[in-house]
């Protein structure tokens, strides 16, 4: 059997096209296994409410244009806050989460005053939501007198001196 040169020339570049793509594409669906995993809901989460591992499960990352930023385990969510609503099936996005608030707004809190030696307490009511470290305002609730404090981790509000 005889081929033309220019018939033989397009077998070798088919062949070589193919060995090629094989040699390529391959590493492509080796990577495509190795995407990792996500945490996703299985029921809807409204704003405002704290996540619990009941809600969630983890499933096998597929789709590789998927954009970072969600979460990967259950751990990194446990506990948090969702800014946004949360829809079964969907990745989780760590920026639509938020610490739960230590202290709310109305809440009867202590206020204390440290400077040194000299210590003041009394009685206030934050006059916002906050977390363990933010500045917030708070009323005295002896005075009337509104006041500006850090929220700490056991629940008083520390208070800056102007």
């Amino acid at each position: 059997m005889t081929f033309r040169p220019a018939f033989a020339k397009a077998l070798k570049r088919t062949a070589l096209g193919a060995v090629l793509s094989a040699s390529v594409l391959a590493p492509l669906h080796v990577m495509a296994d190795n995407l990792g995993y996500a945490v996703v809901p299985t029921q809807i989460i409204y704003p405002g409410e704290e996540i619990d591992s009941k809600r969630l499960q983890t499933v096998e990352v597929t789709n590789k244009n998927l954009s970072g930023g969600y979460a990967r385990e259950i751990s990194e969510v446990r506990g948090l806050v969702t800014t946004r609503t949360l829809l079964p099936g969907r990745t989780i996005m760590v920026s639509a989460l938020r610490q739960p608030f230590t202290v709310k707004r109305g809440d009867k809190v202590l206020l204390v005053y440290d400077n040194g030696g000299l210590r003041i307490t009394a009685s206030g009511t934050p006059l916002a939501d906050g977390i363990v470290g933010e500045l917030i305002q708070a009323r005295n609730t002896d005075t009337g007198v509104i006041l500006s404090g850090t929220v700490m981790p056991d629940r008083t509000v520390l208070v800056v001196q102007k």
